[in-house]
């Protein structure tokens, strides 16, 4: 895990001033990675502030070196702008540029001339670029992690025991698909699929009961050899860094198919949010893993180790907001309708990597990691639709008199999160947003 160090002071302002405005995401304690669209031509670059470092620029501007200047080429080196070539140096160069970006950016650092005559260039404003997935991501694992989550959903379901059998043992996950995997801000097509209807019969058509569901991602960076499982006490060392992930469910169309795990009621969409907030940044935030109840069993020697038992946990909260057509058109501001924190999980994310490759599967640099659904005890925790609603017996009450059980066509939902804990600068996520449109017509033959 990584240790404090002069990026992570809490008393260093930046120059631009937009980064140190109270409850800013990006302050320049924060400063992470994300790939973007800028004059029809892909880069990769860091946010700060209300602005993003051109690290395409910055390298041809030559205004860092050495180790650094190394990280900055291979992460402007890609034509689509993606960070996998930096993902995958090992963790001394990707933290060579934050702590130069640290000091360039830093109120209490000469500026040199050269920065100031190109600031437009290196620094455009994130309003006048797009963004795009910040990594290539082959592979797409989803994990189960809350027991909240998980218990609830065996109770809607009406199983005997609510608990799978191997909870409590292993971070229980499923392979998803990495191809539908898309950045925040898009439109979020509803799904055709099979579901029982309420009178028991299979019908084929848009899915009824579309759901978000709140996590945390984590990104691989350097990977492991096939066959060379990787131990807890070096998990993290593997993760590059973190991001929102709404793993956007119909869910009447998985409870219908799932035998051997999630399908097609998944794999229709996923959104991620754009920047990856690194594991070095997230260093002053680390607590300690949330702790077992009496009378569980303890976790097998290969899932445990006291360095994640005392910094496991990362102290990190999370929110979803709803906002409906009509709310928009009467300017009524989102609803919040999930106030959660990471705490609520079960496994910890090393934990869920060690597990991962404990068999001798190979994890790639850009691999995404879903924490599964960060759902608490509390009512407020409840991490999706479903939970909210005790599926569908109790309709959420929003603002303006509309309830809902589910997603309706024309509603939008935006997770954010922050890392906040006392004595740092909180630093947060951005925004994962996307809205639901109407299914396609296509399967009907309507015009």
């Amino acid at each position: 895990m990584n240790s404090l160090n002069p990026t992570h002071d809490p008393e260093r302002r930046s120059w631009i001033e937009s980064a140190n405005a109270p409850g800013s995401h990006f302050p320049i304690q924060n400063l992470p990675f994300g790939a973007f669209i800028r004059d029809g031509r892909a880069r990769a670059g860091v946010a700060i502030g209300e602005q993003i470092v051109d690290l395409h620029a910055l390298a041809e501007a030559r205004l860092v070196d050495g180790d650094a200047l190394i990280a900055c080429t291979a992460a402007s080196a890609s034509r689509n702008g993606t960070l996998n070539d930096l993902m995958a140096l090992e963790p001394r160069y990707p933290s060579a540029l934050r702590h130069a970006l640290s000091g360039l950016l830093s109120r209490d650092t000469p500026l040199p001339g050269r920065l100031r005559e190109l600031e437009t260039l290196i620094l455009p404003r994130m309003s006048d670029v797009e963004m795009r997935l910040a990594c290539d991501i082959g592979d797409y694992t989803d994990f189960l992690t809350s027991l909240h989550h998980t218990e609830r959903h065996g109770r809607f379901k009406g199983l005997a025991d609510p608990l799978p059998a191997a909870f409590k043992s292993l971070p229980i996950a499923y392979h998803g698909r990495a191809s539908s995997i898309r950045v925040s801000g898009g439109n979020v097509r509803r799904p055709y699929g099979q579901y029982r209807d309420a009178e028991g019969q299979v019908r084929f058509g848009p899915a009824p009961a579309l759901d978000f569901e709140l996590e945390l991602a984590a990104l691989i960076g350097r990977g492991n050899d096939p066959e060379q499982p990787i131990n807890i006490d070096h998990a993290l060392d593997h993760v590059f860094g973190y991001c929102l992930l709404n793993d956007w469910s119909a869910k009447s169309i998985q409870w219908f198919e799932q035998v051997l795990g999630p399908f097609l009621g998944k794999s229709f969409h996923s959104s991620v949010s754009p920047w990856i907030v690194t594991e070095e940044a997230l260093a002053p935030f680390r607590i300690a893993a949330p702790a077992r109840a009496a009378g569980d069993p303890a976790a097998l020697p290969h899932l445990d180790s006291e360095a994640d038992r005392r910094a496991g946990g990362i102290d990190i909260e999370l929110e979803a907001y709803l906002s409906t057509a009509r709310m928009r058109s009467a300017g009524t501001a989102p609803a919040r309708i999930t106030l959660t924190h990471l705490g609520n999980l079960y496994w910890t994310f090393a934990q869920m990597i060690a597990h991962h490759t404990s068999n001798g599967c190979n994890l790639r640099t850009g691999d995404l990691l879903g924490s599964g659904t960060i759902s608490g005890a509390e009512d407020v925790s409840r991490a999706c639709f479903t939970e909210l609603t005790n599926a569908g017996k109790d309709p959420l009450q929003l603002p303006g008199g509309e309830t809902r059980i589910a997603l309706e066509d024309g509603d939008e939902i935006t997770l954010t999160a922050r890392a906040s804990h006392p004595g740092a600068v909180s630093i947060g996520f951005g925004e994962c947003r996307g809205r639901i449109v109407a299914a396609h017509a296509l399967h009907t033959g309507e015009k």
